[in-house]
């Protein structure tokens, strides 16, 4: 055997031992690129040819040509060896442990506030109220002037009232939504308007951002007493056949006469308590019959026909049929209070502050 064959077969025999011997994929590329690569040995033997009669050249080019075959096969057998052994490796890592305890879902739950709007919104639709929505970005017509609210009124200042431009704002109430149903849709009209507003106070017992719900009733021969029926069926379904509701003179711009609607102390039921100061009453929210000044701004004669209208905080009601002592804790998005309401049924069962 020349010197040449016998040097290409040890080549190859060394090649075979590293390449065998490679641990990783990483390292089986770097014993690749140093037997197979432009300065690997193999590819210096071609340099070998210059020095060999020219009857022999062609069988050695061949044989080295071979000879880099072997070695990229033996390459390729160690790569998918190497492949998989890693693919094994990586279903033992990852094989899953039936007698491990699985890993347990954090369930999300309804707001609060979320909770007692819908309930507040199922009893109303039971009583045959429908619910209406509308922008939350109002103009000072249906915010104000179609409301029967004067020019000088505290609420139209900027200390009050969120202001975009000169007459564009943030609603400081639902009622605009009653103002727009009106303006669009004939009497009768039975319908509550849940949603955001917006006013300029923040602190212990006010929030610059709260959620109000407001009814709004239209039609002919609609009397007082139809109002204080409503409102007693309505309380008593959200807070409990034992709360009564009782009206107290007050002063609104857009209704005539007007009230504010205060319940029974569902803390103390009427004896007496530091919820509700003493008094045995809890104030819930405004209420009045429509001023025949707003119908006219909406087009509807008040020579025939009449209503009454009421709203109140969804955050006070969260507060009333949940328990809750402090209204900031409805804004602070404390994982661990909203999670006691997670599985909290009082309020779909309408059991109110009796639950």
């Amino acid at each position: 055997m020349n010197p040449q064959n016998r040097q290409l077969q040890e080549i190859v025999a060394r090649a075979e031992g590293e390449i065998g011997q490679a641990a990783n994929l990483h390292d089986l590329q770097l014993v690749k690129s140093r037997w197979l690569g432009k300065k690997s040995e193999l590819q210096g033997l071609m340099k070998l040819l210059g020095g060999l009669p020219k009857e022999e050249r062609p069988a050695f080019g061949q044989r080295v040509n071979q000879a880099k075959s072997q070695v990229g096969a033996c390459v390729r057998l160690r790569e998918e060896t190497l492949k998989e052994a890693d693919y094994l490796r990586t279903l033992e890592e990852r094989r899953l442990d039936i007698t491990m305890p699985g890993r347990r879902r954090q369930a999300g739950a309804l707001h609060p506030i979320t909770l007692a709007t819908r309930f507040i919104e199922d009893v109303c639709i039971s009583m045959g109220f429908e619910v209406a929505e509308g922008p939350d970005i109002e103009d000072e017509y249906h915010n104000f002037d179609a409301l029967n609210t004067p020019d000088d009124h505290p609420a139209r200042d900027l200390s009050d009232t969120f202001y975009i431009e000169d007459d564009v704002l943030l609603r400081t109430q639902t009622s605009t939504v009653q103002i727009r149903v009106m303006e669009t849709h004939k009497p009768p009209i039975r319908i509550i308007a849940p949603g955001r507003c917006y006013r300029n106070d923040n602190d212990a017992s006010h929030s610059p951002v709260f959620s109000q719900l407001e009814a709004l009733v239209v039609d002919k021969g609609v009397t007082f007493a139809d109002f204080r029926d409503t409102v007693d069926i309505f309380t008593k379904r959200v807070f409990g056949e034992q709360i009564e509701s009782r009206f107290r003179p007050h002063f609104f711009p857009f209704t005539e006469p007007s009230a504010e609607l205060d319940i029974l102390c569902s803390a103390c039921k009427g004896s007496g308590c530091n919820v509700c100061k003493g008094s045995g009453w809890l104030e819930l929210g405004g209420a009045g019959m429509v001023d025949p000044n707003v119908f006219r701004a909406c087009g509807i004669d008040p020579e025939v026909y009449s209503g009454y209208a009421f709203g109140f905080g969804i955050e006070r009601v969260a507060m009333l049929l949940l328990g809750i002592p402090d209204m900031r804790m409805l804004f602070e998005n404390d994982v661990r209070m909203l999670r006691q309401f997670r599985s909290y049924k009082g309020v779909h069962q309408g059991s109110g502050a009796s639950s």
